[in-house]
């Protein structure tokens, strides 16, 4: 009885913390590519990592049998879902400042109602499409202002736009594959997702990993390294995988939200970014537009409403 009052709690801690990892993630990931440590070298030691990481806790976890079909789809979700998804991000953080790519990491709600529509077929209310222009509104002040900006504490154009096409392609990642997911456990597929990534992202850096002067790079790199791909990436999914099995999608997104809150602050304590007034603006545009998308009913609420009605 005492376990089941305490689920909610739990999945609630498990969100607020995950997210807080990945806010932490972005000013710690951007000091270690700052300090010899190239980006496509980050994305790597966190794929490998966190493949290493899940294969060896799948030993200790149920077994499942995972039917001949899923396997082949795997790759192509591993495709979307890491190997786009963490290059375009991790290319894109060592590029601008920690406190852009938080704020266009919230903007992934926006994208998947946009592909939902596209994919399947979901009808955009008047609130969603509210949403998608404050979003996308958001998104250009803070593109705008990057490509006038002089150092990459304010932010970078190119930065920017990486880690806005990392948001897309994992949209279309849960628009796409979204039944594969809910058919196995977090272990299952992020066994097999990393893995499938670690095969298709080593053959394209390891020239880059192979140039890395190991004894040269500080040991607070690799520490800030080990948290990325320990803490922010295995410990994370795992936390955001627990919440969601608990929580309404409507609540699991207000979490999204802690996430630029930590790396902004962080950022600017650290030096690593400077918080100005179009950000500002540009996180008020944002957060309005996902809050308007998420609140927002879906197909099957609207079905639903009409059957009762």
């Amino acid at each position: 009885m005492d376990n089941k009052n305490n689920r909610p709690l739990t999945a609630h801690l498990c969100m607020f913390f995950a997210c807080a990892f990945w806010g932490l993630m972005a000013p710690l990931g951007k000091d270690a590519m700052t300090n010899g440590i190239d980006g496509i070298s980050m994305v790597t030691f966190r794929v490998c990592g966190a493949a290493l990481l899940f294969w060896v806790t799948s030993l200790f976890t149920p077994k499942e049998h995972v039917r001949r079909r899923d396997l082949l789809l795997f790759p192509f979700a591993a495709l979307f879902g890491l190997v786009c998804n963490q290059c375009c991000y991790t290319i894109g953080l060592s590029l601008t400042s920690p406190i852009n790519a938080s704020i266009v990491t919230t903007s992934m709600p926006i994208f998947a109602m946009i592909l939902a529509a596209i994919i399947l077929k979901e009808p955009i209310t008047g609130k969603k499409a509210s949403g998608v222009l404050l979003g996308c509104s958001g998104a250009l002040i803070l593109i705008l202002s990057s490509a006038s900006a002089l150092s990459s504490k304010v932010g970078d154009i190119r930065g920017d736009l990486l880690c806005l096409f990392a948001q897309f392609s994992f949209a279309l990642y849960l628009s796409l594959f979204n039944p594969l997911v809910r058919r196995y456990s977090v272990f299952t597929i992020n066994k097999w997702m990393f893995l499938w990534a670690t095969i298709i992202i080593v053959p394209l850096s390891y020239n880059n990993v192979a140039a890395i002067d190991w004894t040269g790079i500080p040991i607070s790199t690799w520490w800030e390294t080990f948290y990325v791909v320990f803490v922010g990436t295995y410990l994370s999914y795992i936390l955001t995988m627990i919440g969601q099995r608990t929580l309404r999608p409507t609540v699991v997104s207000i979490y999204n939200y802690v996430q630029p809150l930590v790396s902004v602050i962080v950022s600017v304590l650290t030096g690593l970014g400077t918080f100005r007034w179009t950000h500002a603006i540009a996180v008020l545009l944002v957060f309005s537009g996902v809050r308007l998308v998420t609140k927002s009913k879906s197909r099957h609420d609207m079905e639903l409403q009409k059957a009762k009605g």
